[in-house]
């Protein structure tokens, strides 16, 4: 027994070389096996010329980080397990007691509940900004100010943020780090499609690779990606200390969405926007806000920026009809499902009260629901839409 167990884990055949597939091959390894004890004690993993430990990369993680690198416009990528993991890793790599964050008022909403609870347990200071005033965000730049977070557009109410601008006041400020006040992007919405965000001037962009890259709604990952070595190797050395890995299985479902990925974004960006027209002209409805949309707010930004728009829109509801109202109408639709997340191949919906998470002024009194549109049939969506509006009462 122990001699079939031993050449089973000993085995002495290696497939053939030569054998070449569209797919890479999948590295699955928390151990990684050295010839002998130079190579243990000098492989560099830190550049990726070799393998020295799972958490550290296999050819598939690495690959996969280049592609992401290549999807976003910079040069490195570190890879996480959420896109959440990507915002705090930034925020750990880079922030220390007695420095302060800046972030959009409306921004990713964990990304705000990490800086009020972990951070500011760490001795880190955050305040909020108006996104749409980039005067806003200058006056709020401070002596202590390390890192600035830009998201386009704004997580749930979807203005699109003039970004240039943003850049600019923040790079106009004194500062005293080597790498200045950083930019980090939560690129997520634009996916490295609708624009770049490096060229935008960002610093760092991160993705929740769970949204387009993946496409299929089944798993979590995230990814930093930067232009610069420096800010690089601050991220990655903190990477490494935390522990944060990913699998190679869910690598392989990244590396396989991608294939697909401008594909996808074009179809759900005509979906939406096709599904968004409609929208507005529902007598429910006060407004649609969606970047691509005249009148959305930061449209003309969003027309200047970019060149297509993600699966999202939000509808605010005429102040007649009450959240339980609201509620009613999210529980009568067939096909978008209530659920987190976006940009997989199912529609999805989800009611948000917009002025307790938000500290700038909201300028509507109805509910608001965002919308994800998925793969379906636009007619078979709008169908669903309507016979859900048409239950709705004033209260």
């Amino acid at each position: 027994m122990s001699e079939k167990s031993t050449d089973l884990i000993h085995h002495p055949y290696k497939p053939p070389a030569g054998f070449a597939a569209v797919q890479p091959g999948i590295h699955k390894a928390s151990t990684v096996i050295f010839p002998n004890v130079a190579a243990l004690r000098n492989r560099d993993w830190k550049h990726k010329t070799g393998y020295t430990y799972g958490l550290h990369g296999t050819p598939t993680t690495f690959t996969l980080e280049e592609r992401i690198a290549t999807l976003e416009g910079g040069k490195f990528c570190t890879l996480v397990p959420s896109g959440l993991a990507a915002v705090a890793l930034v925020d750990m790599a880079l922030l220390e007691a007695g420095d302060e964050v800046l972030i959009p008022d409306n921004a990713y909403g964990p990304n705000k509940n990490f800086a009020e609870h972990e951070l500011a347990g760490w001795g880190v200071t955050y305040r909020n900004y108006d996104p749409m005033s980039p005067g806003d965000l200058a006056a709020k730049l401070s002596a202590k100010t390390r890192l600035v977070w830009l998201e386009a557009p704004g997580s749930i109410t979807l203005e699109f943020v003039d970004l240039p601008a943003l850049v600019a006041a923040v790079k106009a400020h004194p500062h005293k780090h080597a790498q200045g006040i950083v930019t980090a992007l939560d690129n997520t919405w634009g996916a490295g499609i609708a624009f770049n965000g490096f060229e935008l001037g960002a610093d760092i962009c991160v993705q929740a690779l769970t949204k387009y890259p993946s496409g299929g709604a089944d798993v979590l990952m995230g990814s930093v990606v930067t232009r610069n070595e420096a800010l690089h190797h601050l991220v990655h050395f903190c990477h490494m200390r935390v522990g944060y890995g990913v699998s190679g299985n869910d690598a392989e479902l990244v590396l396989r969405g991608l294939g697909s990925i401008a594909l996808r974004y074009a179809a759900q960006d005509t979906a939406t926007r096709t599904v968004a027209t409609w929208l507005q002209q529902q007598p429910q409805i006060e407004a649609v806000l969606h970047p691509a949309l005249p009148g959305s707010p930061g449209h003309d930004i969003w027309e200047r920026d970019c060149s297509a728009a993600a699966c999202l829109l939000s509808v605010v509801f005429k102040p007649a009809y009450s959240q339980l109202e609201i509620d009613r109408f999210c529980d009568s639709l067939r096909l978008f499902k209530l659920g987190y997340s976006w940009a997989g191949p199912m529609s999805l919906c989800a009611p948000y009260d917009v002025p307790s998470i938000r500290t700038t002024p909201w300028p509507y009194k109805g509910g608001l629901v965002r919308f994800s549109i998925g793969l379906e049939a636009v007619a078979d969506l709008q169908a669903d839409l309507a016979q859900a509006l048409a239950l709705m009462q004033y209260s």
